[in-house]
């Protein structure tokens, strides 16, 4: 059995999924305990010893159940060993997003960072990059085996992110139903968690107030720092991703995605290139209005 002090559940991915937002979502409820920050033990920082990571969760409250969410989990191979060694009756989530759209809104956030510069088709290009971080990062059933390999089916639950956007509640209610939260979770968050259109700090600016973090961090929420901040921020243009480039990712992830749904048996025709028009009709009539949507690093 596992430590009753150690997670219960765990939210491994994917990025750019809006794990965040469900992340939020649960710890709205009184009874869900998690630390805020990504812990990324049994990917990044095992070494440390379970002691460590322990110590993340000795603030729960009697009763409380227990979870975290780590992205990382998902493409680190040697996490799931690890994570099923430590806690071999936890409850996992991963929440996938279009691969296309994920890969595209992860180039994106580094390129907002100034980490990747702006030749879209060398980040992108499946001939040129198939092995890098965006399109590897979303080849989810060479992934997903790792822990299926290991863990019940009955222990995995995966969620699409744009069902997610249709029927939040829905989601939520199979979210809490897999953790075993009895009655309902609190009402999903209204605002973007991350919203990846919004003003910014130019990277040039950003680059030489990076000494200063440590100091400026703690005042982010001050009417000074605000003030200031929208005094200096602009939106971001990011390179286009355009239809091209799009189709050779999507033909790039058509068997990857036939292979999710052998491992999983969820449909996947809410993704792009597996929707027909007459999907793209049906998604369209049902749509929230974008306030109540759960569109977390949406770009």
């Amino acid at each position: 059995m596992s430590d009753p002090r150690l997670p219960s559940f765990i939210i491994a991915g994917a990025a750019k999924s809006a794990t965040t937002w469900l992340q939020q979502s649960l710890q709205g409820s009184p009874r869900i305990f998690m630390p805020a920050p990504e812990p990324h033990f049994f990917s990044r920082h095992h070494q440390a010893g379970i002691a460590s990571y322990a110590a993340l969760f000795a603030d729960a409250g009697a009763g409380a159940i227990i979870g975290e969410k780590s992205n990382s989990y998902l493409t680190t191979p040697g996490a799931e060993a690890r994570l099923h060694a430590h806690l071999p009756d936890t409850r996992l989530i991963f929440q996938l997003r279009d691969p296309v759209e994920r890969a595209y809104s992860d180039y994106a956030m580094l390129f907002r960072r100034g980490e990747v510069d702006g030749d879209i088709g060398r980040h992108l290009d499946p001939d040129r990059a198939a092995t890098g971080r965006f399109l590897h990062d979303g080849c989810y059933a060479l992934h997903l085996s790792r822990f299926y390999d290991l863990f019940a089916p009955e222990q995995i639950l995966v969620l699409l992110y744009e069902q997610m956007t249709q029927a939040p509640g829905r989601q939520l209610d199979q979210l809490a139903a897999h953790i075993g939260l009895q009655g309902a979770l609190a009402p999903p968050l209204r605002d973007r968690v991350k919203d990846a259109r919004s003003a910014a700090v130019p990277r040039p600016l950003r680059r030489l107030l990076a000494p200063l973090r440590p100091a400026l961090d703690p005042l982010r929420q001050t009417a000074l720092i605000r003030g200031l901040r929208t005094l200096v921020a602009r939106p971001y243009e990011y390179p286009a991703l355009d239809p091209v480039l799009r189709a050779e990712i999507a033909d790039f992830y058509r068997p990857h995605n036939a292979a999710l749904m052998g491992l999983t048996g969820i449909s996947l025709r809410p993704w792009s290139q597996d929707r027909t028009p007459a999907d793209d009709q049906g998604m369209r009539k049902t749509n929230l209005p974008s306030k109540n949507r759960p569109d977390a690093d949406l770009v």
